[in-house]
């Protein structure tokens, strides 16, 4: 089971929050990667969040939760926003590719990326069955290392709402699946 997560609370000086930054950048650049599917998207989204928290810093109570469920909360209203936003657009996605021929090296490597995509899918299926209350739970806890107490401060619920959402979501993805792959054995062992 994840471990608290042991980081300073924010401080409205630029210093302080400096280290805030510093501390916490690369965990908060990882969840939102781990929602966007461009990299250059992930960054500002991040600095956004970063945005928000210096501009909120002082709403922050620790009595209300943890330094990390705090941003973790912000990081989700700031994703929330954006999707919403880009709900309404639709991107042009263009690929310019050269034309060479396939030696067997380039024919094994893209089977087993096209193997990877096939299990990726099939884990995104599932995970996507779940509802959006039971996901946001495993997603912080079995993808982002939150505890489950840090996990239900970041969603405003209790601890014990946020650990019955846990173990719905586990016993959904295992009924749905009784001879799970590795990836979502790893998933479901990580949110144990």
């Amino acid at each position: 089971m994840p471990t608290e997560h042991p980081i300073a609370p924010p401080v409205p000086d630029p210093s302080g929050f400096a280290e805030f930054y510093e501390q916490n950048f690369a965990a908060i650049l990882g969840f939102v990667t781990r929602r966007t599917d461009n990299v250059h998207l992930a960054a500002d989204l991040t600095a956004d969040i970063f945005l928000t928290a210096l501009e909120q810093v002082e709403s922050y109570d620790a009595r209300r939760g943890t330094p990390a469920a705090w941003l973790y909360g912000i990081a989700r209203n700031v994703l929330a926003t954006h999707f919403r936003g880009s709900a309404r657009e639709r991107r042009a996605v263009s690929r310019i590719a050269g034309h060479r021929m396939l030696d067997e090296q380039d024919v094994a490597a893209i089977e087993s990326r096209i193997d990877a995509a096939r299990a990726a899918r099939e884990l995104t299926g599932l995970h996507a069955a779940l509802s959006e209350p039971l996901r946001a739970v495993l997603d912080l806890v079995a993808v982002d290392g939150l505890t489950i107490r840090e996990a239900a401060q970041a969603l405003g619920i209790s601890a014990a709402t946020a650990r019955m959402r846990l173990h719905r979501a586990r016993k959904a993805l295992k009924s749905v699946t009784p001879q799970a792959g590795p990836s979502l054995n790893t998933l479901l062992e990580a949110a144990s």
